[in-house]
């Protein structure tokens, strides 16, 4: 009879709660080592003067990604998760008054175009259709597959995807796309702007990106019961559930290699020894601290690194009913706005605006009455040893003077308690290297194949997963490297 196979999963993230749920249910006895003192890690929480504020990602697509892991591991998720569907996934405001919502029902969303820019109904219909079928014939092969086993590129569905894939989606940017398609300039910016969702440039980034839309208008957007702190709780209680052992406050130091092999992690100077080791934490400090393999970490740099991101939490002494529970404030100048952040890697003037409310769902829970918890985000160049102090104070009054146009009101007396979370912050306590939000940027068509694999060519029994890894950022992407990497796994261990 065989020993029980041990896991190391390095990162209480969500893709290493579910790499460790994953394992747990595949028979692992797995360990989850964590340096911060909570799960999550870019998904958590925290509360200020009787506002709760989410920290990290605020919208909720493909629900069907959490709900797997509670089938797989035999458990009820009602128990533990609720959410519901959205009527209204963003609401889009533009300099010159325009305002448009974007309807999770297609034919609504396309009258509404219509009605506010001119943009003609069947050309919304006719792209989310386009967006529906790049999803299903290349995204579900390659989102969920490694693209560096010469099986998957050999596998049936390789050939019937590469024939539906048109020259546009490789061969055209996504905003040469958008612009080929749609004639207005507000709805090209609306569709331009899904390039962010992974960090990416639109004027850049490959066609394929369009079927990003696919998943938040299509697909459909929801709001998890209790913020998007629930997701963490969620699978964190679902992990202890299942025997899951965490390590708060208790940083690995380095991972064992002999012969080539992971055969586990240096905690608090003890080895602790596995049968994998499963990193999640970001692949350029898994080969710089924990691996001293200098020269695979430059190879990762070799890649753009994805755009950062700005917050400021404020607790709002006032309410505003014509805000949704997800609002953009749009630049006039897309596409400036773009080259700050890529080319000069400097604070832009004019930034497109993210405001996130969460007890516009919720009223009383994470704000007083009457009053609103805000997330604003702009987009912000990766960590480059700016003068982050001076780009906060710059973006901040940006906001504050674009908002104070948009919606006529005396933003900054409003403002009762703030809290900033800058790229420098962002690296210290989730170790993304130069505080880039999705790892490597998307900006190239040969992307998705240059994202670092979810296992190691080098070291047998490494794998990884998280945002800085196949198939890339954001939660969705983050939970389908767990589901990658346990599929390796399993095919690894596979009893003869």
């Amino acid at each position: 009879m065989s020993h029980t196979k041990k896991a190391i999963v390095i990162g209480a993230g969500i893709a290493g709660l579910a790499s460790a749920i994953r394992l747990s249910v595949q028979g692992f006895e797995v360990s989850v080592f964590e340096k911060n003192n909570y799960p999550g890690g870019k998904l958590s929480e925290f509360k200020l003067d009787g506002f709760q504020f989410d920290a990290g990602p605020s919208l909720f697509t493909q629900p069907e990604n959490i709900e797997e892991l509670f089938s797989l591991a035999g458990e009820p998720i009602e128990e533990f998760f609720q959410y519901q569907s959205l009527p209204i996934s963003f609401k889009y405001f533009y300099d010159d008054g325009t305002v448009i919502n974007a309807y999770t029902n297609n034919q609504a969303f396309a009258e509404e175009l219509e009605s506010k820019t001119g943009e003609k109904k069947e050309r919304l219909l006719t792209y989310l259709e386009g967006s529906k079928k790049l999803y299903q014939n290349i995204a579900g092969l390659f989102l969920n597959n490694s693209l560096h086993q010469i099986k998957t590129l050999f596998s049936p569905g390789v050939a019937k995807a590469i024939a539906t894939l048109r020259r546009k989606y490789l061969f055209k940017s996504m905003h040469e796309l958008n612009a080929a398609h749609f004639t207005q300039p507000h709805t090209i910016q609306i569709f331009d702007r899904f390039a962010t969702y992974n960090g990416s440039n639109p004027f850049q980034a490959p066609g394929m990106l369009s079927l990003i839309p696919h998943l938040e208008l299509n697909q459909g957007t929801f709001y998890p019961k209790g913020g998007m702190i629930s997701i963490t709780n969620a699978l964190y209680k679902l992990a202890l559930k299942k025997g899951i052992r965490f390590h708060f406050s208790e940083p690995i130091e380095r991972i064992i290699v002999n012969e080539n092999k992971a055969v586990g992690v240096v905690v608090n100077r003890k080895n602790i020894f596995a049968n994998i080791v499963v990193s999640n934490m970001d692949v350029y400090f898994t080969y710089q601290r924990l691996l001293l393999d200098h020269s695979s970490a430059t190879e990762v740099l070799k890649q753009e690194r994805s755009s950062s991101a700005l917050i400021f939490y404020w607790g709002m002494d006032h309410s505003f009913p014509e805000l949704e529970l997800h609002n953009i404030f749009f630049t006039k100048d897309y596409q400036a706005e773009f080259e700050s952040l890529f080319k000069s890697k400097k604070a832009y003037a004019d930034p497109t605006i993210y405001v996130n409310i969460t007890c516009k769902i919720e009223p009383g829970l994470q704000a007083p009455m009457g009053k609103e918890n805000w997330f604003v985000m702009v987009n912000a160049p990766a960590n480059m040893g700016q003068d982050w102090l001076q780009f906060r104070a710059q973006y901040r009054a940006a906001i504050i003077e674009k908002l104070h146009k948009i919606l006529g009101v005396d933003l900054e007396a409003m403002i009762q308690v703030e809290e900033v979370l800058d790229p420098v912050i962002i690296e210290s306590r989730t170790d993304s290297y130069m505080g880039s939000l999705y790892g490597t940027s998307s900006n190239s068509k040969m992307a998705a194949f240059l994202r670092h694999p979810n296992f190691s060519k080098k070291i047998k029994n490494l794998y990884f997963v998280g945002g800085s890894v196949h198939p890339g950022g954001g939660i969705p992407l983050c939970l389908k490297s767990a589901s990658i990497m346990s599929k390796m796994v399993a095919k690894d261990f596979k009893e003869k």
